[in-house]
């Protein structure tokens, strides 16, 4: 492994360990000291400075070898799929979302779920595991491996400490939850998602354009559109 990939590595070693310390082990020990608006600054220093390093180390580590041919039909297709419907979960997590943190979910058990919780209890998180994924499909260098797999991993794991932390907290309400709603999503029920497709497609075809002019790659349909 060459230096600036080791770089790497240890960033999102360094972002993804702080980010699940602090979201569950640290985080009542950090909002006793600093208090909750405290703790949301220090938390967001962190995160920003961690993430920062890692992603200018990504700018300099090697995109070459990669272990496939990211751009052949079949990885692109995949992976536009694979970030619109994130954009449609992550744009319909913030509506209702039980597993934000903070939310109070007291009476869920008598909740049944509709909308992105047919497919998923954790929308959010499911959109960035999907980015993850589709960014690992379209690039599969080491760099890719480490920044969107770590971001990936993060999400699922960050998932896994949700569920516990509300069952911890609310017992009955949270575990009837889980019973009626799945921690992978389900593809059977993307229909649920409705208005959020229509919302979902210009927010992708504007993170795809943004991603062709600050990252000089294109993605999504900009990947044809951008040779006409």
């Amino acid at each position: 492994m060459d230096f600036a990939t080791l770089l790497l590595a240890i960033g999102m070693i360094a972002f993804v360990g702080t980010h699940l310390l602090m979201s569950h082990p640290w985080r009542a020990t950090l909002v006793r000291q600093f208090g909750p608006g405290g703790f949301l600054g220090v938390y967001s220093i962190i995160s920003l400075i961690t993430f920062s390093g890692t992603v200018i180390a990504f700018g300099r580590a090697p995109a070459a070898p990669q272990l496939w041919d990211g751009q052949a039909l079949l990885p692109w297709i995949t992976a536009s799929l694979l970030t619109l419907v994130a954009s449609a979960l992550f744009l319909a997590s913030f509506a209702g979302n039980p597993a934000l943190a903070g939310t109070d979910v007291s009476g869920l058990s008598t909740r049944l779920p509709h909308g992105a919780f047919k497919v998923t209890r954790h929308p959010m998180m499911s959109a960035f595991t999907l980015w993850g994924v589709s960014h690992v499909l379209v690039a599969p260098s080491a760099r890719t491996i480490i920044l969107a797999g770590g971001v990936a991993a993060l999400a699922v794991v960050g998932s896994l400490g949700q569920d516990a932390k509300k069952s911890a907290l609310y017992g009955r309400d949270w575990r009837a939850w889980v019973k009626r709603t799945t921690f992978l999503p389900n593809p059977a029920m993307l229909g649920h998602l409705g208005f959020y497709w229509v919302a979902a497609l210009p927010v992708w075809m504007l993170l795809t354009w943004l991603h062709l002019k600050l990252a000089l790659v294109p993605a999504g349909l900009w990947v044809w559109l951008e040779q006409l």
